[in-house]
């Protein structure tokens, strides 16, 4: 068989192009917002270290004024029982000269008092240097989230613009000859000819769309797996005839339209499945361009062309069918896509297909014949892996084992339990485990990743404190928040905290219930609840401190969520996750699963205040909130505040001493 060289009048007018266009402007201009947001970060990073560099100075001088009080108190006193003495010799001799005793004793208080100046007027500069610190950490850490929620949008933008450049359309016109074999009449020589331009047009198109995909370098390697197809919109032969050396030419224009399964866009260009949440995962099977040799579809044209004899070459022009159509007939035997049905004995798990997220059973998903890696994975359950050889339409059931309590020394959990006068705690084990950014996408204040061993197991709250249970506290004590006595409670808007007079711990400018996390408290509110549940219980309660929060976490793990380092869809409460409250509000604590440990919200919701380290001024919030990026979530993210700092998106949980 000898085939003409397809020549290509590619008027590939993409129809969509100017969609594409947007899209890909879209995208630019995340990017260039990235860039200057980022600038702006660096340069806050710049002055904050600056700004501490000084104050790490002015302490420094305060350190040497308080160390030069003590000398010249010393001197002053000296000078002053030098005085006495000579006052006392006065006495027996009246021309006794003591002016060089009180001149030293003047000198002396003088210098002293001077030097009591200079120590209030370093520590009125501190304070004043230390507020300009505290707002630039909290303008910092605002520009940090809105520089990870651009990144956010960006990536969203990505699929949109993959999905918006695979579903473009456009018209092809080709000119295919093949020789007409022996054995076969002219008719069925036609429908041939006319059946192999057809798949030389939809491969050369989705060629082309493959050609213009703006991340074409990521997307190629995996074009096998993307699951791209053509649907043909409309065809007609504008000429086709039969020569006397046996061969028959066709020249075809076909419209066809692009398309992608949307389930595998994130996939392409290496992206938490997340982004894909939106499209539906279901997929119309659709014309599948595929090389000659292994074409398996029968083309019928609704009005096809007869010849039941032998004529010169002609020309047809522009001879249209009312109503084309394409139908791709799959052989059984050898189909080359088959449904696989995926079922699990729990509820809220994810499916990964060769490593992509298919969403939760029950799932029907077409599959392309061949080996295939499928995974189930529920937190707190063992995943479910096989390796599926894929040939005819299946369905897989999957059993998941729930993991085993870890375990912890008998006598140590009865000590611990025996002890716990507080409903809601859960004993976390001693162990050991690797502190910091151990992935790789975390911030500096995450560096050096350094080994961390906790000798004893400890119990801590399993929900953050709840409204109610400070609603108790405040009613047994008359306790008034720094909110509800200051300048009211911060809150987020357009990219900045605002602080908002009105706003408490009642009253936190969305709604919330009993069940909801406790905010607009402050490091000091928080610790005088934990001092109150101690003097009430008889244990010692406080806050966790920072390895203690980090491992209580990690729950055993060592990625930067405790289920993987991808956060998923509506999984936990933070900004841009995919929960009903993302970007809105708290959350009911233990909304979602809890990790290994027994722990819920350890990644979104709200932040939770830490334990200040000895010596130090501020203090480390953790665990990501409900309107920041879900890479502000991970278990080594740490941001630090002031002590008198409050918002509607910091709350706590307490540990209990052994």
């Amino acid at each position: 068989m000898r085939f003409a060289p397809l020549s290509l009048l590619i008027s590939l007018s993409l129809l969509s192009f100017t969609t594409v266009a947007q899209d890909t402007n879209t995208v630019t201009a995340i990017e260039n917002d990235i860039t200057l947001k980022q600038a702006d970060f660096d340069s806050f990073t710049d002055v904050l270290n600056k700004h501490l560099k000084d104050e790490s100075q002015q302490q420094h001088q305060l350190d040497l004024l308080r160390a030069r009080s003590t000398k010249l108190e010393k001197e002053k006193n000296q000078a002053l029982d030098a005085m006495n003495a000579l006052y006392r010799r006065l006495i027996e001799d009246p021309s006794l000269d003591i002016s060089d005793t009180k001149l030293r004793y003047q000198n002396a208080v003088d210098s002293h008092k001077t030097n009591k100046e200079d120590i209030a007027m370093q520590l009125a500069s501190i304070a004043a240097h230390r507020k300009d610190i505290e707002k630039i950490r909290i303008d910092r850490h605002s520009l940090l989230n809105t520089l990870e929620g651009l990144k956010e949008q960006k990536n969203t933008a990505r699929v949109e613009r993959l999905r918006n450049e695979f579903n473009r359309d456009g018209t092809l016109e080709i000119q295919n000859t093949i020789n007409c074999k022996r054995t076969e009449t002219l008719a069925a020589c036609e429908q041939r000819g006319q059946h192999l331009g057809m798949q030389k047009a939809t491969k050369r198109f989705l060629d082309q769309v493959f050609a213009n995909l703006t991340e074409i370098r990521l997307v190629e390697p995996k074009r096998n797996s993307a699951g791209a197809r053509v649907q043909v919109l409309n065809s007609h032969v504008v000429s086709n005839g039969f020569s006397g050396h046996g061969n028959y030419d066709v020249n075809l224009s076909v419209t066809m339209r692009g398309e992608a399964n949307n389930s595998r866009l994130c996939h392409l260009l290496n992206l938490d499945n997340r982004f894909c949440s939106e499209y539906s995962s279901s997929f119309q099977s659709v014309y599948s361009p595929q090389e000659s040799s292994n074409f398996t579809g029968n083309v019928r044209f609704s009005d096809p062309v007869t010849a039941s004899k032998t004529y010169p070459k002609t020309e047809k022009k522009s001879q249209t069918y009312s109503k084309p159509v394409v139908d791709v007939i799959q052989e059984p035997e050898i189909a080359y896509t088959h449904e696989l049905t995926l079922r699990s004995n729990v509820h809220d798990d994810e499916v990964f297909i060769d490593g992509v997220s298919y969403g939760s059973t029950r799932l029907s998903v077409e599959l392309p014949v061949g080996i295939h890696d499928i995974e189930i994975r529920k937190l707190g359950y063992s995943s479910y892996k096989k390796t599926l050889n894929l040939r005819k339409a299946q369905t897989l059931k999957a059993r998941l084992v729930k993991n085993k309590a870890p375990v912890v020394s008998k006598p140590a959990v009865e000590t611990l339990i025996s002890n716990l006068s507080v409903p809601g705690m859960v004993v976390i084990p001693a162990g050991s485990f690797e502190m910091g950014d151990i992935t790789g996408n975390g911030l500096a204040n995450e560096r050096p990743v350094t080994k961390k061993i906790l000798s004893d197991s400890f119990a801590m709250n399993s929900k953050e404190v709840s409204v109610a249970q400070y609603n108790s506290f405040v009613i047994e004590t008359n306790y008034v928040t720094e909110a509800e006595s200051g300048k009211g409670c911060a809150y987020y808007l357009n990219g900045e905290p605002v602080w908002e007079p009105s706003l408490n711990w009642k009253n936190p400018g969305y709604e919330q219930a009993d069940d909801f996390p406790v905010v607009c408290l402050t490091y000091n509110d928080a610790k005088a609840y934990a001092d109150w549940l101690s003097s009430t219980t008889n244990n010692e309660f406080r806050l966790p401190n920072e390895v203690e929060w980090e491992y209580a976490a990690r729950a055993g793990t060592s990625t930067d969520y405790s289920w993987s380092n991808d956060i998923g869809s509506n999984q936990a409460n933070c900004g841009w996750c995919g929960s009903e409250w993302s970007n809105k509000s708290s959350s009911p604590v233990g909304s979602f699963s809890a990790n290994q440990f027994g722990l819920y919200d350890m990644v979104g919701n709200v932040w939770e205040w830490t334990q200040k380290t000895a010596g130090q001024s501020d203090v480390a919030v953790r665990g990501g909130a409900w309107n920041f990026a879900p890479s502000l979530a991970r278990a080594s993210t740490r941001l630090i505040l002031s002590t008198e700092f409050r918002a509607n998106y910091i709350g706590f949980r307490l540990v209990k001493e052994r």
